[in-house]
């Protein structure tokens, strides 16, 4: 009996002492839990490479591959004008005229100049043919042949420049009809019918050519260096796409085909120039927008998800995991993006771990629990506790006495 009672003594102090354990186990484990819930689950991914059509992008500004400024080339009265303005004109087509009657008249007085200069040439053309056989006869003195020689070259002499004032009479008569030198869109007029013009009035009006159109747009040198790199040469053109003020993207894809042959040094960029088609207008001279050059070769570049990156007021940025495991704020450069995936410029290299999905409760430098996905756990199953255990014990010790 006395070992029994030994036994149910050392079974209480063992169940004190257990119990005692079991508290600070179940303190510790209820601290764990705590910081566990307060520890975000996060999703990890290795950031990779893909091989893309690098995108560079810059601001831009259309023009006109033609820009015509029509000018008068001679003084006088504008007496009508043959268009409205807006009107689309072809090369060679009537846009004004300038008091022709002036000029006509101007004309006719140096074609008759002109006229009676060459008879009076070809008379004393026959006469000194006559003075040549009858100076070899010896009828009349070599004096008198020298003298119709020299009156024949001086009228040979006038024809000469009668002919050229009668060109340049005709030239301004020209002028009087001002025409179009390419095709285009014309612009406003700048100097309505009945006004006096002259070379110093300034521009009529003025004509834009819109088919082709040109966009030019200033790369930075870094990435005229980056396109070379990755195309293997300069001399090639490439794909572009135009992209209006408004953020609509232009329907039709232009050719980059000229690059300037020099850096500005003040702005540390190259000029380059793309063609577009322009067949519904819809490109207009002096527009602003931005271009996406598109390389010709492909390039292998990071790749993340954007669903990784969150913005601040100092850019877009990922959350880095170190040696650690622990999250760094890294902030990145991006280039483009491709298939839902950021073309990464620089921050990121292939290999870094970066956090996927949880970031809203990822702080820089404290641990986060990496999970494969997010699953829902399991509810715990309900334990037989450790009293109700030693009692059964202790209840079957007594009734094998009994």
């Amino acid at each position: 009996m006395r070992k029994k009672i030994i036994i149910i003594v050392a079974i209480v102090f063992g169940l004190i002492f257990g119990r005692m354990l079991l508290s600070n186990l179940d303190k510790t484990k209820t601290a764990k839990q705590r910081m566990l819930a307060k520890t975000p689950s996060v999703t990890v991914t290795t950031v990779g490479t893909e091989e893309v059509q690098r995108q560079f992008q810059a601001t831009a500004r259309v023009a006109a591959k033609y820009r015509v400024d029509v000018l008068a080339r001679i003084s006088g009265y504008l007496t009508k004008s043959y268009f409205k303005e807006g009107d689309y004109v072809k090369a060679g087509q009537l846009l004004f005229e300038i008091e022709p009657q002036e000029y006509q008249y101007a004309a006719d007085r140096a074609k008759a100049n002109l006229e009676n200069a060459k008879s009076q040439y070809a008379y004393y053309q026959k006469q000194l043919a006559r003075y040549q056989q009858l100076v070899k006869q010896d009828y009349i003195a070599k004096s008198d042949y020298d003298n119709m020689l020299s009156q024949r070259d001086a009228y040979k002499a006038q024809v000469e420049s009668l002919e050229s004032a009668y060109r340049d009479a005709q030239r301004n008569l020209g002028y009087t009809h001002v025409k179009s030198p390419v095709n285009g869109r014309v612009g406003m007029i700048s100097v309505t019918e009945g006004n006096y013009v002259s070379m110093n009035s300034g521009p009529l009006t003025t004509i834009n050519s819109y088919e082709p159109m040109y966009v030019t747009f200033p790369l930075e040198s870094q990435n005229y260096a980056e396109l070379v790199r990755i195309d293997k040469t300069a001399n090639i053109n490439r794909e572009v796409e135009y992209i209006f003020s408004t953020g609509q993207k232009y329907k039709y894809k232009g050719i980059q085909d000229f690059h300037d042959n020099k850096i500005d040094e003040g702005t540390g960029t190259i000029t380059m120039r793309a063609t577009f088609p322009n067949p519904d207008d819809q490109l207009i001279q002096g527009d602003f927008g931005r271009v996406i050059l598109y390389s010709k070769e492909k390039d292998a570049v990071p790749v993340i998800p954007q669903t990784a990156t969150m913005e601040n007021q100092e850019g877009r940025y990922v959350f880095v995991l170190d040696k650690d495991d622990l999250p760094r704020m890294t902030y990145i450069k991006t280039m483009g993006e491709h298939d839902g995936k950021w073309l990464v410029m620089s921050g990121v290299k292939a290999g870094d771990r970066i956090l996927t999905s949880g970031l809203q409760k990822v702080i820089p430098g404290n641990p986060v629990r990496i999970v494969e996905s997010a699953v829902t756990e399991k509810a715990p199953q309900k334990k037989q506790g450790l009293f109700q255990r030693a009692y059964g014990k202790i209840k079957r010790m007594f009734k094998k006495g009994e």
